[in-house]
């Protein structure tokens, strides 16, 4: 069913007058923004069977169980697994034959009083598709981007309404409920970093593909998963530690990687201030580094590259962040701790191309103000030359021309880290060569790819196409 005709009045409407359709909704920290809509539209009778808002905290523990974070999935998960047993547990011998119950839950932040406070939340819903079937489930995390808390809560209150409207007509087509998401908003209002489907109705979804088209939508800058491939949270995974991002196409992940971010990891935990297991190691692949040659993303050269990846034990953060310096300020956001990024010489050199900067009113000098700005570290590794077998390293290069002063510079202050604990037989490893090798059927590529990752892509057949 097309919603793209449908405002948020309408979506409340059509619910309500929708017999089938029958739940709570339990919000705590906006307002209820959400069930209000469907107050004001009339005929709520129709859909909602009870609204409440625990909103002191003590009263929040006695229903839901006590919380580390209020504004947390842990709260949130609570919250639907406790209404939506309260409302199967009232009302299914009652009208069970012929309703689906749903419970709908929200815990936000949105702008305080004193404008400190970081302004997101966690939503999500679970549902019955069809009567007394076993439930599904929808969880996002959001953040709202409006300057004042009036808008931030009318714009929570029409992403919430979107998610109810999409599990009830939706939830057959998974990518078209996502879409909707964001009906009647736009991203400069709402951001969605995070969102999970799961339960029967859900089985065939691969969140990591979900995920990725969180970005392709532009419903965020950025989203996560785990190396078993679970969805994260950026911040909750990042809150309070250190973060070392290695960015690449990984296509495939070899032994140069592993030894990239092995080496940079040595490195980062001797950082003054980075305390040894709080860092986070992650994996960045960009929306650029998946459009090889102007295509269309493979989602499943895309899922072959984070297989390999996840084996190696590593999260994947996929991003449309093409410059280090949006990398930066979007990590910086998450946490205040030490940031790292790990990159080979080429990437370092190709850093200072003034013209990848014209964009910006302040050149160059404005992207690495940015970069810089929060104790930000590039751990730099070295390259060699596949033709000559010459090897280019941060101690031996000398960057020429107008640019060598900024280059000295940011090299003395310690911006630059040499990874000179790198292991020097793997430099001759070439991504491209390792996937000329697996896609003709040669064994060369076994010596060269993380013993972890041998064995799986053998089975699976993974970049036999690429």
């Amino acid at each position: 069913m097309a919603t793209t005709a449908l405002d948020t009045r309408q979506k409340a409407l059509q619910l309500n007058l929708d017999p089938t359709w029958y739940g709570t909704f339990a919000e705590i920290g906006a307002g209820q923004e959400v069930v209000r809509w469907f107050f004001q539209v009339g005929a709520a009778a129709g859909t909602v069977a009870k609204s409440m808002s625990a909103y002191d905290m003590t009263v929040s523990d006695a229903i839901y169980g006590q919380s580390k974070r209020y504004v947390s999935r842990e709260r949130l998960e609570s919250m639907l697994a406790h209404e939506y047993a309260l409302d199967v547990e009232r009302l299914d011998s009652r009208r069970g034959e012929k309703t689906c119950f749903f419970a709908f839950a929200d815990t936000v932040a949105t702008r305080s009083f004193k404008g400190s406070s970081e302004c997101h939340g966690w939503m999500g819903i679970t549902f019955q598709h069809a009567p007394r079937s076993s439930p599904s489930r929808i969880i996002i995390h959001v953040r709202m981007l409006d300057s004042d808390a009036a808008a931030q809560q009318e714009a929570l209150g029409m992403v919430g309404v979107n998610l109810v409207y999409g599990a009830a007509y939706l939830h057959k087509d998974p990518e078209a409920l996502l879409s909707s998401l964001l009906d009647q908003l736009t991203v400069g209002r709402i951001e969605i970093d995070m969102i999970e489907f799961s339960g029967d109705v859900f089985a065939g979804v691969d969140n990591r593909l979900m995920s990725l088209r969180l970005v392709q939508m532009g419903l965020s800058g950025a989203a996560m998963f785990g190396a078993d491939g679970h969805v994260i949270q950026p911040s909750e995974a990042f809150y309070k530690k250190s973060v070392l991002v290695e960015p690449g196409a990984f296509h495939p992940f070899t032994k140069v990687h592993m030894d990239i971010l092995e080496s940079a990891a040595a490195k980062f935990r001797q950082v003054p201030d980075v305390e040894a297991n709080s860092v986070v190691p992650v994996m960045e692949i960009t929306m650029r580094s998946l459009l090889s040659n102007g295509a269309k993303v493979n989602p499943q050269d895309f899922l072959d590259r984070v297989e390999v990846i996840g084996a190696c034990g590593f999260p994947v953060l996929v991003s449309d962040f093409s410059e280090y310096y949006r990398l930066a300020a979007y990590l910086a956001r998450m946490t205040s701790e030490p940031l790292g990024i790990a990159l080979g010489m080429r990437r370092l050199i190709d850093l200072f191309n003034e013209q990848a900067y014209a964009n910006l009113p302040g050149g160059i000098l404005e992207a690495f103000g940015r970069l810089f700005k929060n104790q930000m570290k590039l751990f730099v590794y070295p390259s060699k030359d596949a033709k000559t077998g010459s090897v280019t390293s941060l101690g031996s290069f000398e960057m020429q021309g107008a640019l060598a002063s900024l280059f000295s510079y940011l090299r003395e202050r310690g911006s630059f880290v040499e990874l000179d604990n790198h292991k020097p037989e793997l430099l001759g490893i070439y991504a491209k060569d390792v996937l000329a090798s697996i896609s003709s059927g040669t064994d060369a590529w076994r010596s060269q790819v993380p013993s972890q990752a041998v064995e799986l892509i053998a089975k699976q057949k993974l970049f036999a196409h690429s």
